[in-house]
């Protein structure tokens, strides 16, 4: 479980402001998010969205970890970045404007590369999340979350596909379950006869979770799951070429050229012509809102440890326009 000290009780401010978030998952559940620490890792448009729903939540603070420049790209679909702003870090950029959705939440912004972080770096947060990494890095990050106990996330929007990642390691929970129980009718033309009402009782659960590199080649595959494979192909091309497809190497079929590898290994034949010939090109804002939805209710489950975290894949179709849970490994 994500070890955090929430003794300390709100203050009238805090119980105020969050007061129909209290009422929908409970008062300890608001406490361990008030003492959560949240690092992402690229404030791409997907993590963006993820950031809003965070801080309107109510962690402690959330870092901003990112050496990239804000492009025209990034005005387009990261909501944090004036178009102004363009040629600056784009973690630093997107301080003011995630500042303001929630005063009471530190929101911090490091201009530095994730290569450049130690060990130790990580230590500092209950919850690590990150996106535009290659696997080799997402790899790394999440090992040392391991080593520490810390909570892992990845996720990333390629077009109109997505997908999030959680390795939680052990994870305990408490879920609301519907039950019926049996009772005696007490008065009433039914009086002394038994009947069975539906209650709702709180149990609780445990996960365990795998790294996410169990999940890198899994041999077997849930029906009609081949959306799976699009993902790898779409990581294999940003680790061969260290960046995401561009909207020009539609015409050079350089995403295609990666994808004949999976296709052949997996042996695929014609499964997944049908989504290369989609948009997977840039990050598209009504995807980055779902996808950066879901991760964001994922962080804000895991750390309240109320309700069920998916385990372990989400990925979401831009064919059928769904999201589906798969359980990998």
């Amino acid at each position: 479980m994500v070890d955090l000290d929430y003794s300390k009780e709100l203050t009238e401010d805090e119980a105020a402001l969050y007061d129909r978030q209290i009422r929908l998952w409970g008062l300890e559940s608001q406490k361990r998010l008030r003492a959560a620490s949240v690092l992402l890792a690229g404030l791409n448009g997907y993590h963006a969205e993820v950031a809003k729903n965070i801080i309107l939540a109510g962690v402690k603070s959330v870092t901003f970890l990112d050496h990239r420049s804000v492009t025209d790209l990034d005005a387009c679909n990261q909501f944090f970045i004036p178009s102004t702003e363009v040629g600056k870090n784009r973690a630093e950029a997107s301080v003011q404007r995630a500042e303001s959705l929630n005063s009471m939440v530190n929101v911090i912004a490091d201009p530095a590369n994730i290569d450049d972080k130690s060990e130790e770096y990580f230590k500092d947060f209950d919850v690590v999340c990150v996106s535009e990494c290659t696997a080799d890095q997402m790899k790394r990050v999440n090992t040392i979350c391991r080593k520490y106990n810390k909570k892992f996330f990845a996720g990333d929007v390629f077009g109109t596909f997505g997908y999030t990642f959680a390795d939680l390691v052990n994870h305990e929970f408490a879920e609301d379950v519907v039950q019926n129980k049996k009772i005696k009718v007490l008065d009433g033309v039914d009086a002394g006869k038994e009947k069975f009402e539906k209650i709702t009782v709180t149990i609780k659960s445990f996960e365990k979770f795998v790294p996410f590199e169990k999940i890198l080649d899994v041999k077997k595959l849930p029906k009609d799951t081949e959306i799976y494979y699009l993902m790898l192909i779409l990581l294999n091309f940003r680790e061969k070429h260290q960046r995401d497809p561009l909207p020009s190497d539609r015409s050079l079929n350089a995403l295609r050229d990666e994808a004949k590898k999976v296709i052949e290994k997996y042996s695929l034949g014609e499964k997944l012509d049908h989504l290369l010939n989609g948009d997977l090109y840039a990050q598209i804002s009504p995807v980055c809102a779902i996808v950066g939805g879901v991760m964001g209710q994922e962080i804000i489950k895991t750390v309240s440890q109320k309700e069920r975290p998916h385990n372990n894949l989400f990925v979401f179709n831009p064919d059928t326009l769904c999201g589906q849970v798969l359980r990998l490994s």
